[in-house]
Parts: structure tokens; sequence; C-alpha cells
């Protein structure tokens, strides 16, 4: 009886293997079409990073600027109440 129970485990495996491959050689159903609309998302998706990026750096950019320019504007200040008094 005992040989019979290991002869009983290769004969599930061997069923379980079957309905494996049967499963894994299924017909998806799934086309160029949903492969290339994939990758037209994935295009959008990295264009928009790339834009978001480029965006944050215009602002740290600007920010910068804005910051030069106050550090600036005391000096401009001191020259020009210099200026009125004459």
């Amino acid at each position: 009886m005992a040989s019979l129970a290991w002869l009983l485990i290769p004969l599930v495996a061997a069923i379980c293997a079957g309905m494996w491959g049967s499963w894994a050689a299924r017909n998806r159903r799934t086309g160029d079409v949903t492969e290339l609309a994939g990758y037209a998302r994935f295009r959008a998706a990295m264009e928009r990073a790339e834009l978001d990026k480029a965006v944050a750096e215009a602002a740290e950019r600007e920010r910068a600027a804005a910051d030069r320019a106050g550090a600036e504007l005391p000096e401009m200040e001191k020259a020009g109440s210099g200026s009125d008094a004459a």
C-alpha cells in the first residue's frame, strides 16, 4: 500500500504539470494594439516626468535669480538714497 502512495505523488505532479502547461499555452487575446497603447502611455508618462523636471529646474533658476536680485536691492537703495539727497 505504501508503494501505491509513492506512485501517487508523481501522478499528481504530472497532472498538475499538464494543467499548468495548458494554462501557459492559452490564447491570451492581446495583440499589438494593446502593446502599442501601453507603450504610448509609457512614453507619455516619461515626457511628463521630463517636463516636470524642466519646470522644477526653471523655477529653481527663477528663485535663485530673485534671491540674487533681492540681495542686490539694498545696495541699490543705498546708492539711490545718496543721489536723492544731491
